[in-house]
């Protein structure tokens, strides 16, 4: 049903005033209140100061949803977010980089300590898929079996892995900032008791550690 508002609102749309001046449209604030002040033009004029201050607060609450999310808040609302998630944001990463990583940070905390958590924490910060190459435990030699025919005896630790990355068309300075990022990243990821080993391929160049 149309309210009396509403059809006063509709009829003042396309009035002019006899000098030619549009009249100006009155708040929508109006509807909110009883109709016995619908056509009460200096109520609609008055309103009009209030709407135009609660306008942009209005048009924020409407849109509150969009200030939450990672890949749309500003980089201000966006460092808050992260500190919801317990995240200390690394200056050195770029703004896209730390949006994607707010957006991931529920998945990669079920993930921590795990070979695809790691995974998927490294291919964030470098858009590469890492290999990671894990250790397994040695094998009691049988009564048949002869060391240094098809076995060896190898100085690999227990709990280590290797992480492998290959990355093309990087300077060595870059590589050298992005080595000490990669660095932290696998200490915070890893489990607390095993060591790794890490191999950054670039080109014809090997760094390993």
């Amino acid at each position: 049903m149309t309210t009396a508002f509403e059809k006063w609102l509709e009829s003042s749309k396309n009035y002019q005033s006899p000098n030619g001046v549009e009249k100006p449209q009155p708040s929508e604030l109006l509807k909110y209140l009883p109709g016995l002040y619908a056509r009460d033009e200096f109520m609609g004029r008055f309103l009009k100061i209030f709407e135009d201050t609660l306008k942009p607060l209005q048009q924020m609450t409407d849109n509150l949803a969009y200030y939450f999310h990672p890949l749309m808040t500003s980089p201000e609302m966006m460092e808050w977010l992260a500190n919801w998630v317990n995240l200390a944001l690394d200056e050195n990463w770029s703004l896209e980089q730390r949006r994607k990583l707010v957006l991931s940070a529920s998945d990669l905390y079920s993930r921590r300590g795990t070979k695809r958590g790691l995974a998927e924490y490294l291919t964030l910060y470098t858009g590469i898929e890492p290999d990671i190459a894990e250790y397994m435990d040695g094998m009691s030699l049988g009564p048949e079996t002869l060391l240094g025919i098809n076995t060896t005896i190898a100085g690999r630790e227990r709990y280590g892995f290797t992480v492998t990355l290959r990355m093309n068309g990087i300077s060595p300075e870059e590589m050298a900032q992005k080595e000490i990022i990669i660095r932290r990243i696998i200490e915070a990821e890893k489990p607390a008791h095993t060591i790794y080993r890490l191999r950054i391929l670039t080109g014809q160049q090997s760094q390993k550690a």
